[in-house]
């Protein structure tokens, strides 16, 4: 093979990046001599990949359930890796954060539009069944699903609707934990204790989400948005976006869930309490939680019926 002067520049170019490293070339070019090619099967760690699902009963349909939550848990990972860019770039213009946020929608559009696979791809009675060996485990042990609210908001906008008002955007961050929102989703509801499953996901995540809620407080995505110039926060683009980013998160992807759940815990006249015992006729119903990140972009007839149509359209 002919040494072509493009072969030449990069030898040179390489040569002077190792140099200034104060390292030898040639041991470099030695390694790439001797290194393997990559596989794709080694490169994605497909063996390892595929090996994670680990049902605890024998019924089919429950590796669905399993590689579902997966892909779920994955496209959360990707989630946060851009609101990630978002929180640590210093000087985000608008087509960053346009840009950013789209990915972020875009993500949880593919999780919303492929929910079916859990609303209408599980044998009814396989899952009545399976679903009991996973007590308390529940859903609604994401962390990384909080991990998404808390990038998102402001914390006040996390607190239990019923005493938000008793706080502002400046109170501690440890205090509105105490009452986020989430919370009277898995506590009996005749006593008011914690469900077992509350009890588990606070002794491994508290101190997390109250440390990200502290450190979010200047770069969620509220506060990015804000540093925006004047001009790019009236965008179409921009508002849009966020607009989408409220509705996926607080309206659709509980939708979806909500979807399921009735499918499969609602029996007639009686509701089959949720693994962890959320109680999830009151918990994931959008209009109930009226969890909005983002309040100033929505009219007040737009926040009084929350979730309503989405509702309407999605049970019609």
């Amino acid at each position: 093979m002919e040494f072509t002067p493009e072969i030449k520049e990069r030898l040179e170019l390489l040569n002077e990046k190792y140099a200034a490293l104060g390292q030898d070339l040639l041991a470099y070019l030695d390694g790439l001599l001797y290194n393997d090619t990559v596989k794709y099967w080694d490169y994605i760690e497909l063996d390892t990949l595929l090996s994670l699902q680990k049902p605890r009963t024998k019924f089919p349909d429950e590796q669905i359930f399993i590689v579902y939550h997966q892909i779920t848990e994955l496209y959360f990972k990707l989630a946060l890796r851009e609101f990630g860019q978002l929180a640590e770039k210093i000087d985000v213009d608008e087509q960053f954060f346009v840009d950013r946020l789209s990915r972020i929608n875009r993500y949880f559009d593919a999780l919303i539009i492929s929910f079916d696979i859990m609303i209408k791809g599980m044998d009814q009675a396989e899952f009545m069944k399976f679903r009991m060996s996973l007590l308390p485990a529940s859903g609604f042990q994401s962390a990384q699903y909080r991990f998404i609210e808390i990038h998102s908001t402001d914390f006040i906008n996390l607190v239990n609707k019923d005493v938000r008002s008793s706080y502002s955007v400046n109170s501690g961050i440890r205090e509105m934990y105490e009452h986020i929102y989430w919370k009277t989703g898995a506590t009996v509801a005749g006593t008011g204790e914690k469900t077992l499953t509350l009890i588990e996901f606070e002794e491994k995540y508290q101190e997390v989400f109250i440390k990200l809620g502290e450190d979010s407080v200047t770069s969620n995505l509220w506060q990015v948005y804000k540093r925006l110039s004047p001009e790019s926060q009236k965008s179409e683009a921009v508002i849009n976006a966020l607009k989408l980013n409220d509705t996926n998160v607080n309206v659709n992807w509980p939708l979806a869930h909500y979807k399921s759940a009735v499918r499969y815990l609602n029996k007639g006249n009686e509701d089959v309490a949720a693994t962890g015992g959320t109680n999830w006729q009151k918990y994931l119903p959008p209009r109930f939680q009226k969890r909005i990140f983002y309040p100033a972009l929505w009219s007040e007839q737009e926040k009084d019926e929350w979730g309503r149509s989405w509702v309407d359209r999605a049970f019609s």
